[in-house]
């Protein structure tokens, strides 16, 4: 008797192997939980559809928008650690373990990274109306009169980019949140707010049409799409904020699909047409294996949660 359970277990055992081994076997959900449309979106969708070519699957985005991403991110926690619900993260949820007090789930507890997508700046845009023509001069006027940014809303990259860029000079700027990133942008153009920090794929069209002026960039370096825009570093060491997406997949994911998903994303990010648009958005491709995004992942948590007390950013 006991012989034959053995059988049997083994025979679920290696049964299981071959499955894992054997995915995808059906299409893949990728779900974004933000709205369609933005950025991180798009993105997404360009990722999906390269990744077919080398799964086999088709690979279908999901949007699950609402609370900042926690809704998208909990449907992926809550679903089967089988490879087929996958989520398309970004910095917001790393922000969101010290900005949201009652979260149900962890995000290096309850997610496995697979690989990081991109990396991406944000970037100091002002009316072309403003006085101050570069980072220097702004920095200057900043101190001594009452300027007002807009953001996407409290919490997010764009406020806490603008908090630490206030504190470390010392300013007067004052946080105006907006449901989203495009008001934000209008009421700039519109001469309501003095500037924003904005994910710079959002404002490119607006600096390519001279309509707002960007000071500069909010990564250690410069963007190759607008060179001439110095990183707010070289004029103000030591700053720096960072926005990234990645993809991840509920714990207990088999490592076996880990491996095999992270490999067929570095082999898209690759891919000179994914390039292309990266470099044409500003942004950097990555392609990390799941150690390096899990690696990131645990720098990224307490680096915003900083950033979130220096803001007082508060969620109802």
């Amino acid at each position: 008797m006991n012989k034959l359970i053995a059988i049997f277990v083994s025979s679920l055992w290696i049964g299981g192997a071959f499955a894992q081994s054997d995915w995808p076997q059906k299409p893949i959900t990728l779900v974004v939980p933000l709205s369609p449309g933005g950025s991180t979106d798009i993105t997404a969708r360009l990722i999906a559809q390269k990744l077919k070519a080398q799964l086999g699957q088709n690979v279908v985005v999901d949007n699950k928008p609402g609370a900042g991403g926690n809704i998208g991110a909990q449907f992926v926690v809550n679903a089967p650690s089988d490879g087929y619900t996958l989520l398309m993260a970004t910095s917001t949820l790393a922000t969101n373990m010290s900005l949201f007090k009652n979260l149900t789930f962890s995000l290096q507890k309850d997610l496995v990274p697979v690989s990081q997508i991109a990396l991406i700046p944000n970037v100091l845009m002002v009316s072309p109306e403003m006085p101050a023509k570069d980072l220097n001069e702004f920095i200057k006027l900043a101190q001594q009169k009452e300027l007002f940014y807009g953001s996407a809303g409290n919490g997010t990259s764009q406020h806490l980019s603008g908090a630490l860029f206030n504190s470390m000079i010392k300013g007067k700027m004052t946080h105006v949140p907006y449901k989203g990133g495009a008001p934000a942008n209008a009421d700039l153009l519109a001469g309501q707010i003095q500037l924003v920090f904005s994910p710079l794929v959002e404002v490119l069209p607006f600096i390519d049409s001279d309509k707002l002026r960007p000071l500069g960039v909010t990564t250690k370096t410069r963007s190759s799409r607008i060179p001439n825009v110095p990183a707010i570093d070289e004029v103000l060491p030591g700053y720096e904020v960072v926005l990234w997406n990645g993809i991840l997949a509920p714990a207990k994911t088999p490592e076996v699909i880990i491996n095999k998903l992270a490999a067929a994303i570095k082999k898209v990010i690759n891919d000179p047409e994914v390039q292309k648009t990266f470099a044409e958005q500003g942004s950097k491709g990555v392609g990390s294996t799941p150690a390096e995004f899990r690696d990131l992942i645990a720098v990224e948590i307490p680096k915003w949660a900083r950033l979130v007390q220096i803001s007082g950013a508060k969620v109802e």
